[in-house]
């Protein structure tokens, strides 16, 4: 008897993804060592707006336009290249992301948006659809903004 073939592994329970996800805690941990940061643990619920736009508002918009569209379309009418994980079209879209960052942040923060951006891409190109790129943008930016951001 055969077995229809088994369609691609569901993100949730990818090692690479699980992976990713530790990625964003060591970096908030290295960045804790390094800063060492007063962290006001309940301002996001005295701040819920000022929360919630970085964390879950503009990472759904920016996967939308960046993985969503830009990626798509590199990938469609420039190049289905690759080199090694990263599709050329990933790249050329952190690119494009990462310049973006530079209109409203630090040249040292914008500089280093570029890796969970290849990251988030190499998801799209991965799970060929958004939630996984959508819930790593989200998670990335939580505990960055939980930990380090605090409203003026």
């Amino acid at each position: 008897m055969n077995k229809a073939p088994a369609g691609p592994r569901p993100f949730w329970k990818d090692l690479l993804f699980h992976a990713a996800l530790m990625c964003g805690l060591i970096f908030w941990l290295a960045l804790y060592s390094i800063q060492q940061p007063l962290i006001q643990w309940g301002w996001p619920l005295l701040e819920p707006w000022q929360f919630l736009l970085p964390v879950v508002f503009y990472p759904v918009i920016e996967e939308i336009i960046f993985r969503g569209l830009l990626q798509e379309l590199v990938h469609e009418y420039i190049s289905q290249r690759s080199l090694g994980p990263l599709s050329v079209a990933n790249i050329l879209t952190s690119v494009v992301f990462t310049a973006m960052h530079f209109l409203t942040h630090s040249p040292l923060w914008a500089v280093l948006v570029f890796i969970p951006s290849l990251l988030f891409g190499f998801f799209k190109d991965r799970t060929g659809h958004l939630p996984a790129p959508i819930l790593l943008h989200i998670f990335y930016n939580a505990g960055f903004f939980w930990l380090f951001v605090t409203p003026a």
